[in-house]
């Protein structure tokens, strides 16, 4: 699927997943990959195809609504993971308030993977 550049939110987001490489040490090199889209929220999910491993919504809203509707996303979806990020929140926040579509499965293997590598080092 094609995205208009419109769509998207322009940020640092090579610089973002460079500074959450300690907590998802994967994100990085799928960025890098072109394996995370990163999109508008258009009030909908979009099924996860392979090779895209994750994508980022961008969602114009407070903390408090972004958490639900993570929440409701969450509680209604059995193939994803979703989890929220807002920038008024210090540390790894994303630079926009914004969804995190994962799939469940490819995400467990992911950590798997990566925290052999880790215990390794």
């Amino acid at each position: 699927m094609v995205r208009k550049k419109s769509q998207v939110v322009e940020a640092n987001w090579l610089e973002y997943f460079r500074s959450i490489r300690n907590v998802c040490p994967w994100s990085l090199p799928a960025f890098k990959k072109d394996l995370i889209e990163i999109v508008r929220w258009q009030g909908y999910r979009i099924a996860l195809e392979p090779p895209i491993e994750a994508r980022v919504y961008i969602c114009d809203l407070n903390p408090r609504r972004l958490k639900k509707l993570a929440t409701d996303l969450e509680n209604r979806d059995t193939l994803n993971e979703w989890l929220w990020s807002h920038p008024d929140f210090a540390n790894h926040s994303t630079p926009h308030p914004c969804l995190i579509q994962q799939n469940r499965q490819r995400l467990a293997e992911l950590r798997t993977k990566y925290s052999k590598k880790s215990s390794v080092q």
